[in-house]
């Protein structure tokens, strides 16, 4: 019998506790402590990403994880939007030839074709290819579909099923496209739609879907594969199911999402060229994925954008086959304030954040000092106030303006604040961001907003570039002098999502938050490039929120809420090591600590079953 040492040159290892590197891929060792074998294995998770622009149903997709490509829809009116994917971020594409949902398509970010259409008029034959920024009318299908089954490349596609219209009646029949003209290939064995595909125009799968209305009781777990000529029978899904994505190659595909046919599901299905298996890794979501996947991606690599009924999602996930697990990104409860308080300010670290002023009185002229698991007082300001803002770190800090003293401005050094030279203009409700020698304070109240900012030296202030739109009502602040953040905050008129950068000397529009909110606290000592929003108010929700944001210096992205509501909050941290503790409602003096996503190894404890 070949020995384990034979087959990999060394022998099983002894250790006391498992280890943590990519070094353990592949590798068996004995844990002393525990008593057992041990390896690792690798394992399919799904993990949040930026989430799209438009929320909308019933989409297109072509593309990759990578360099995807989502158009057409219903927002719930029919649409024509493009959006493109770069694996990280999403930006606005060509605009389809005609506003539709039910569309489906094939090919790659670049080379793309959409497919089949039911716009108000019905049911359409139109097609249209894309080259990576605009799209053009192309030879229409023999005849009209919606919501088809797609696999393949621009110069060899297949189109399968789909509804002939009102989504009532179905088709089986196939379609190969060489990139100008569609030919008939055999049909199915019965019609479907809401079918979902992988594979090429010579080696197809095609799964699930419906054969009718109703969905309820016609939908189909029943897979069907296609060698370029015939369509045969393959394995049966796990159950029946419709309004499902799809990744990879008949050999080796993936379907996630979709429903049962109702509720939405949020599972993931693999599929090796004969048989289905459940996968662990499921979706945050379960809306229905309508279109939304990586028809050119893999099964070890694919992309879910979420559609879903009213209101309609935006969500973005990737799947990924790894000998690493996701750990989740979490919040835990930190140390609480002496004083609770709201219209508190802060700045510096997780594990040495300042919180200054507030309301109610006395904590107007308050400092606390954290040092990663409780607060202390520090030294108290010369001249209170509350909804003043603050730079700088624990040590070297510089608050700004506040009710009632607009114009005071004080430097902290780890023990004690002195009064240096006032701001220009007065300011409250602003923000601010930088360190002691290279500040910026913005925006403030007025009617309309402040849309001016100052720049601090360490001495002096001098008059910083002009906002595009003013910004008041506790907008946040994160960053640098020379690449500065706003977050949240109140526009001229009402709650903005649009975040502002700041280069040093010009203010440019940056990403959107997902909803409008004012009174969010920021990570004080984040990054342009890494910096998160936290809490707040919207216009649904006035009295506060749970939501936390992440921004990559393009975009935001929701991550993990908080325990507890929060606005007019102090934040300190930066974006995977934010903070943030007191506000409102009522005088809150508990805080929260955000850990971000992180993975460990896989590790299987190895048994004789």
């Amino acid at each position: 019998m070949t020995t384990y040492k034979e087959i990999f040159g060394k022998q099983i290892k002894q250790v006391s506790s498992d280890p943590t590197d990519t070094g353990a891929e592949g590798q068996i060792w004995f844990n002393t402590t525990a008593g057992v074998f041990k390896t690792v294995l690798s394992v399919g998770a799904w993990s949040s990403s930026t989430a799209y622009t438009t929320g909308r149903r019933s989409f297109g997709s072509a593309g990759t994880q990578t360099a995807n490509l989502i158009f057409g829809g219903a927002e719930p009116a029919a649409s024509n939007k493009t959006e493109e994917f770069n694996g990280s971020s999403w930006s606005t594409g060509g605009v389809l030839g005609s506003s539709g949902y039910g569309v489906r398509g094939f090919g790659t970010q670049t080379a793309a074709v959409s497919s089949g259409i039911f716009t108000p008029g019905g049911v359409q034959t139109s097609v249209f290819e894309y080259d990576g920024s605009s799209w053009t009318a192309a030879t229409a299908l023999p005849s009209a579909r919606a919501v088809v089954g797609t696999v393949g490349i621009l110069t060899a596609g297949l189109v399968f099923g789909g509804a002939t219209g009102p989504f009532t009646s179905t088709s089986n029949s196939t379609f190969k496209y060489d990139g100008t003209n569609w030919t008939a290939g055999n049909n199915m064995s019965s019609g479907r739609a809401y079918i979902a595909g992988f594979g090429t125009q010579g080696a197809a799968a095609g799964c699930g879907g419906y054969t009718g209305s109703p969905a309820a009781t016609n939908t189909v777990a029943t897979t069907e594969e296609y060698d370029g000529t015939n369509w045969s029978t393959g394995g049966a899904m796990a159950g029946n199911l419709c309004r499902h994505s799809s990744s990879g190659i008949q050999t080796a595909g993936l379907a996630f999402g979709g429903s049962r046919p109702s509720p939405a599901v949020n599972t993931t299905e693999n599929y090796n060229g004969s048989t289905w298996s459940t996968n662990p890794a499921t979706l945050s979501s379960t809306n229905y994925f309508t279109g939304g996947g990586s028809p050119s991606g893999t099964d070890t690599t694919a992309l879910a954008t979420a559609g879903g009924s009213s209101p309609y999602a935006k969500t973005t996930e990737k799947f990924n086959v790894s000998i690493f697990s996701p750990i989740a990104a979490t919040w835990a409860a930190g140390g609480a304030l002496n004083n609770g308080r709201n219209y508190v300010s802060g700045t510096g670290t997780k594990n040495a954040a300042l919180a200054v002023g507030g309301d109610p009185s006395p904590n107007q002229a308050k400092t606390e000092e954290y040092n990663g698991s409780s607060w202390t007082n520090g030294g108290d300001l010369g001249t209170g106030a509350y909804s003043l803002s603050l730079f700088g770190i624990q040590t070297a800090a510089v608050r700004t303006g506040g009710y009632p003293a607009f114009t005071n401005v004080e430097e902290y050094n780890g023990s004690s604040w002195t009064a240096v030279t006032v701001m220009p203009i007065g300011r409250g409700e602003h923000g601010s961001f930088g360190i002691l020698t290279a500040g910026v304070a913005f925006g403030g109240i007025s009617a309309p907003a402040f849309s001016t900012s100052a720049e601090y030296d360490g001495t002096n202030w001098t008059t910083g570039g002009s906002m595009p739109s003013g910004r008041n009502a506790e907008v946040g602040g994160s960053g640098t002098l020379t690449a500065g953040l706003t977050v949240g905050g109140t526009g001229p008129s009402a709650r903005t999502a649009v975040s502002l950068e700041y280069d040093g000397t010009n203010w440019t529009t940056g990403g959107s938050l997902a909803l409008a909110t004012n009174q969010m606290a920021a990570s004080q000592n984040g990054t342009q490039t890494d910096a998160m929003g936290m809490g707040g108010s919207t216009p649904s929700t006035p009295s506060g929120v749970t939501t936390a944001s992440l921004y990559d210096g393009t975009a935001w992205s929701a991550t993990t809420s908080m325990a507890i509501v929060r606005r007019l909050a102090g934040g300190a941290g930066t974006g995977p090591t934010a903070f943030i503790f007191g506000g409102n409602p009522g005088t809150l003096a508990t805080s929260e600590e955000y850990s971000a996503e992180s993975s460990a190894l896989n590790i299987k404890t190895l048994t004789s079953s």
